[in-house]
């Protein structure tokens, strides 16, 4: 039998009606849990609102450089981009998200912990699998798999006949938001036709690029190890690094994403993102790879970028396949040191400059105007190595 609940609250529509459905289901006593992953809300006014809405307790845990140390950038060490577009804003803070709130269930002596992640989503296996590497022993509440509501419009009834306030969301603004350090994701209302252009006043984080400013702006960032530790020679913790970040590309308008994503559940869905700080620390990062990365441990370690990124949207970060994954990227991240400087314009950032005190690029060695330490005459040998095997089958391939 349920004895105390933790809730993972965000005080959007789901979880504030959710809070006031638990206490009515369950008459136990409901903590409710923010995490501070960097979506700027007002921590004083969501507890109130928790409070008011009926949390016995409600327990606010920072976990803003965490978020950024040891998830995002441990992400971006990966170059992980979900189907080639992603950046992985919700997926990755997910985790951290679960592995505290199973912390505050221990801690507060919860014996169930509740999300409102809904049934047809990819965060109910996100935190669900979290729960069941960490403290299986731990009841799972899932309410959107349970309850009598069919759809947001209910919800929407609801939270109307009780009184729970909706600051942000509205009929005619229903769109599921979720937002942190790193990014804000937008789906549902009239997302969910992938035909229709997304509605400008929906952004938070990005300037229109139409209207962003006419002159370019550059910005430098530097590496230590694959980490980025500075902006434009100005050292940074992680979370106010990539605050920084986004400030600079929102208001150019750069790290905006449209993609129609496979769900792991097995269904298609759109979705809108902003993620303009991680956008440009990708391009950066892999700037500086350039210069300081064996070209073969490159190729091995972007081999595995798909599987990595797979791994974190499908849920398994505390997985022992991730655990060797994760082991393999920092190694190769060792000496990855650099500067990269990137131009920002109209929505758009490149790279403009990169580099490295471990660099492998050589220019005398690359360069056209002298071949005083490359040989020419030996690639006659490796094209004749290579081209064998090529020669050998041309007899197999008729026609040609």
């Amino acid at each position: 039998m349920t004895k105390k609940i933790v809730l993972a609250y965000s005080g959007g529509l789901d979880t504030s009606v959710l809070l006031k459905w638990l206490k009515e289901k369950y008459q136990v006593p409901v903590v409710a849990f923010i995490a501070d992953v960097g979506q700027a809300a007002d921590m004083g006014a969501l507890s109130r609102k928790a409070t008011k809405t009926g949390a016995d307790k409600v327990v606010i845990a920072d976990l803003r450089d965490e978020f950024a140390r040891d998830y995002v950038f441990t992400a971006l060490k990966a170059n992980a981009v979900y189907e080639g577009v992603y950046l992985l804003g919700t997926a990755i803070a997910r985790p951290l998200i679960a592995k505290t709130q199973i912390k505050v269930a221990k801690s507060e002596g919860g014996d169930a912990i509740a999300h409102g992640a809904t049934g047809k989503g990819n965060d109910q296996v996100r935190f669900e699998l979290a729960v069941k590497a960490l403290a299986p022993e731990l009841e799972i509440i899932a309410p959107w798999r349970t309850w009598e509501f069919k759809g947001r419009a209910d919800l929407f009834g609801y939270a109307e006949k009780h009184g729970i306030p909706l600051d942000g969301v509205s009929r005619d603004k229903p769109y599921s938001m979720d937002a942190n350090l790193m990014h804000v994701s937008y789906e549902g209302g009239a997302l969910e036709d992938p035909w229709i252009e997304p509605p400008k006043d929906m952004f938070r984080m990005t300037k229109d690029p139409a209207e962003a400013p006419d002159a370019p702006e550059f910005v430098e960032i530097e590496f230590a190890d694959g980490v980025p530790t500075a902006v434009d020679k100005q050292s940074l913790s992680p979370a106010k690094l990539v605050m920084k970040l986004n400030e600079i590309a929102g208001r150019h308008g750069v790290g905006r994403a449209d993609v129609v994503e496979n769900r792991f559940i097995g269904m298609k869905s759109r979705g809108v993102y902003e993620t303009p700080g991680v956008h440009v620390l990708h391009l950066a990062h892999r700037a500086v790879e350039s210069l300081a990365m064996d070209r073969e441990v490159m190729h091995l370690r972007d081999s595995l970028i798909p599987k990595f990124a797979s791994l974190i949207y499908n849920g398994f970060w505390f997985s022992p396949e991730m655990s060797a994954l994760r082991a393999f990227v920092e190694e190769t991240q060792r000496g990855i040191h650099g500067t990269a400087r990137i131009k920002l314009y109209k929505g758009a950032a490149s790279v403009v400059g990169r580099k490295s005190s471990h660099s492998l690029y050589n220019p005398e060695l690359a360069g056209f105007e002298t071949f005083a330490t490359y040989n020419s005459a030996d690639a006659g040998g490796f094209i004749r190595m290579n081209g064998l095997r090529l020669s050998l089958n041309k007899s197999l391939r008729k026609g040609l």
